[in-house]
């Protein structure tokens, strides 16, 4: 094991003299204070519940705040996201620790305060944002950045100074349960997505953490926390460039490590990408934190490890600075292997300066604290954040069909049968790291603490000149078909029926979708499918509705619903998005961010696949998705136009710019998301059939046109070469502007000249869009 370090301050990050001072001045037990978090109130027979992996079995013993940071602390690990707590009484509490911390401590240093934060911050009555796949659906990562602040803002009230989020986890397969925290199954529609909302949440002097850093999504069979067995090409090509860009583009100061352990390798050991890749190529100098437990299981779960102390050791020196959720590891195991002498304690300096110096940016060094400051009131869900709230969820429900039944008028009196599971439950519009199902659900009584209405509200509220009856038909997950009959008769008696079904965010099992929540089939869980063709079978024209956390296999309800509308958990104002959608008052633009698979037998799938990956007449299996990445339709039509390219000869080291319109044609108002592929028509390893190349979300009136420009430096058609050097190579490519992956309106090609450019993280630039009104 290499144990070769540097402390000075391009290897740490740190700029500031007084870290190095106080490093100078510590013990051991001090230094290692630093590197470990306090999770109180947590544990299965604590005031947290479940909601880690193991987390009972891996727990340090902690005998309360005072004796546990005796020495200091690193870390105080969720004081808000563990159990309901009053935002006004939890940020007291929290000032009071940090002025104890201060006061009581030889140095004085207040600890860093993490939260989760992947759907709005995760604390009782703070604003429930939509869920990642939302984000990605929206297609508009300016938006995103705008929540990513309001969500920073509301960490920063309460004395919060870091959220783990944003998931950069590539959607590889549909089956993993964590398939609603990631964005996409496209990497350049990931990292910027991503990258915006880092960019929204350090706006606000808040550090933002980059997960799962990297692998996690592609687990053998879906299965969470399972081994990953993706080659070089596909980890630096597919899975990576979501990083590259929040690190270099959006200056993220935190990073997680994954759980995976790739080709037998588990991540939170690998030097070579937590520090040759992360630190020493793309420049990092913010801190490298534990996914939780992720240091103990190098012993109890991968193997790799003798004991924790030697857990600790490799972590280390691989590059993981601060062990989360609490000290398992870092504390005693690693001191004793550190005054054993095997292991120098340069490696712990290393990890202190980068800690400290991630402090004295946040201010820490620098900060007084007071209990009795703290404003008498706390507002985590104010009207700003929920109008944000709304406009994303707007923004991102895709409609997937439509045979003219839509929009409603909803002045009409028509008859209308709600049925489904999700219509009349508010906690089905949430993912599983909203507060409410991620710790609420294990405080069964306690209020939601916010304003949140359910679809059946939403629709009678927005449809108000409709007779609606309701039923709920199934449950999400069990094999109950004794409410069947009652939904059938209300659909049969009704002019039209609207069904509202799909998954129950949860964790390790407790729903269908979220954490440890992996599906062994695409079907819709339990006897949805069942409910759903008994109410076609009525002959009432039904209009399905999806609230879920992946994309399920519905080929069959495409084929046979009057239309078909999907919203990836889309908040607490989701309910009113699909409502207005259906009503017309919101005009559809959500693209999907997924393919929506055909079976269960077709997975994994990226459209992202070479031309082997694609239907072939030597399989039996159609991998064809139903609806492609990208699709999505609207209640008006656009016309696109005009495609060219500047200069159809580029050199291999340049920018490839390409100019269309886009004209709404229609007779309401509505938004396109123009979308650029490419086509590397010959190269020296397999390349994917298509890729997004840029988009842009272009919002037109009635009869406006717009002219979009993408300037696209040749790097976004960058790839790993057969020496695994990340290239672009002469020769042709072809390119097309279309409404989805596999839907080309017009095309064109350009000449790539010149000699092979080897591509580095030095020279990279972004793709610029240009936006011009007629």
């Amino acid at each position: 094991m290499s144990t070769d370090v540097s402390t000075t301050s391009a290897a740490t990050g740190v700029d500031d003299p007084r870290v190095a001072e106080l490093v100078a001045r510590m013990t051991l037990e001090e230094k290692l204070a630093q590197l470990v978090g306090l999770w109180e109130g947590r544990g299965g027979s604590g005031a947290g519940g479940d909601v880690a992996p193991m987390q009972d079995a891996m727990q340090a013993d902690e005998s309360g705040f005072e004796e546990f940071a005796r020495h200091g602390l690193g870390h105080v690990t969720r004081p808000f996201g563990t159990a309901p707590v009053d935002p006004v009484e939890g940020a007291r509490a929290l000032a009071a620790k940090q002025r104890w911390l201060t006061e009581h401590t030889r140095l004085g240093i207040p600890a860093l305060v993490h939260e989760e934060c992947l759907t709005g911050l995760a604390a009782w009555k703070a604003t429930t944002f939509p869920a990642p796949l939302s984000w990605g659906a929206s297609f508009h990562p300016e938006l995103v950045q705008e929540m990513g602040a309001a969500i920073g803002r509301s960490m920063a009230a309460l004395g919060v100074h870091q959220g783990l989020a944003p998931v950069l986890d590539v959607v590889r397969d549909a089956r993993w349960g964590r398939v609603e925290e990631c964005i996409s199954e496209d990497p350049y529609l990931v990292g910027t997505v991503a990258t915006a909302y880092v960019r929204g949440v350090q706006s606000t002097g808040v550090v933002a953490t980059l997960k799962h850093f990297v692998g996690y999504s592609n687990s053998r069979a879906g299965r969470n926390l399972a081994p990953v067995h993706a080659g070089p090409r596909e980890v630096t090509d597919v899975l990576l460039p979501p990083f590259e860009m929040a690190v270099l583009d959006g200056g993220v100061d935190s990073v997680m490590n994954s759980y995976a352990e790739i080709d037998g390798l588990p991540v939170a050991a690998d030097a070579g990408l937590l520090t040759g890749l992360l630190r020493e190529r793309w420049g990092f100098a913010g801190t490298v934190v534990s996914d939780y437990f992720a240091v103990a299981f190098l012993h109890t779960l991968h193997g790799v490890a003798a004991d924790l102390g030697d857990a600790a050791a490799q972590a280390l020196v691989a590059g993981i600075d601060v062990e989360l959720p609490t000290g398992t590891a870092y504390l005693a195991p690693l001191a004793a292997v550190v005054r054993s002498g095997e292991l120098p304690e340069e490696v712990v300096d290393r990890a202190v300066h980068r800690v400290l110096g991630q402090k004295a940016r946040l201010g820490l060094l620098d900060a007084v604290f007071d209990e009795t400051a703290v404003d008498d009131v706390i507002d985590l869900d104010p009207a700003g954040h929920r109008a944000l709230a709304a406009r994303l969820a707007e923004e991102s429900v895709v409609l997937l069909g439509n045979d003219g039944v839509l929009p409603l008028d909803p002045g009409t009196g028509s008859r209308i049968a709600v049925v489904g599971p999700n219509a009349d439950d508010t906690s089905a519009l949430f993912g599983c790291y909203s507060f409410a199902n991620h710790v609420l659900a294990q405080h069964p009584g306690t209020e939601l603490g916010l304003d949140v209405s359910s679809v059946l509200g939403a629709l009678r509220a927005e449809l108000t000149g409709a007779n609606i009856e309701y039923t709920r038909g199934c449950d999400v997950d069990t094999a109950d078909t004794t409410g069947l009959s009652v939904a059938v008769a209300a659909a049969r008696d009704a002019e039209l029926c609207i069904a509202v079904v799909g998954d129950r965010a949860g964790l390790f099992g407790r729903g269908t979708s979220g954490e440890g929540c992996d599906a062994e089939s695409l079907d819709l869980p339990g006897v949805q499918r069942q409910l759903v063709e008994a109410l076609l079978d009525t002959g009432t024209p039904v209009v399905l509705v999806l609230l879920t956390g992946r994309p399920y296999a519905i080929g069959w309800a495409l084929d046979r619903c009057a239309a078909v509308v999907q919203a990836f958990f889309p908040g607490q104002e989701g309910a009113a998005a699909i409502a207005g959608v259906l009503s017309g008052r919101v005009n559809p633009s959500g693209r999907l961010p997924v393919s929506l698979p055909r079976s269960v037998g077709a997975q994994p799938y990226s459209y992202l696949h070479p031309k082997l990956g694609g239907a072939s007449s030597v399989s039996n299996i159609d991998t064809e998705p139903v609806r492609p990445f990208g699709y999505g339709l609207s209640y008006t039509a656009f016309e696109h136009a005009d495609l060219r390219v500047v200069a159809e000869q580029v050199a291999t080291d340049s920018a490839i710019q390409v100019v269309s319109r886009v004209t709404n044609t229609g007779e309401r108002a509505g938004t396109e998301i123009v979308q650029l592929y490419a086509t590397d028509v010959v190269a020296t390893v397999t390349r994917p059939v298509v890729q997004l190349l840029g988009y842009a979300r272009v919002h037109l009136d009635a009869g406006e046109s717009a002219e979009v420009t993408f300037d696209v430096p040749t790097q976004r058609l960058a790839f790993s070469d057969r020496r695994m050097v990340r290239v672009v190579e002469p020769g042709t490519i072809a390119l097309f502007v279309g409404t989805d992956c596999e839907s080309p309106v017009l095309t064109a090609a350009v000449e790539l000249t010149g000699p092979v450019h080897e591509v580095s993280s030095a020279d990279r630039r972004l793709v610029e869009v240009t936006i011009s009104r007629a």
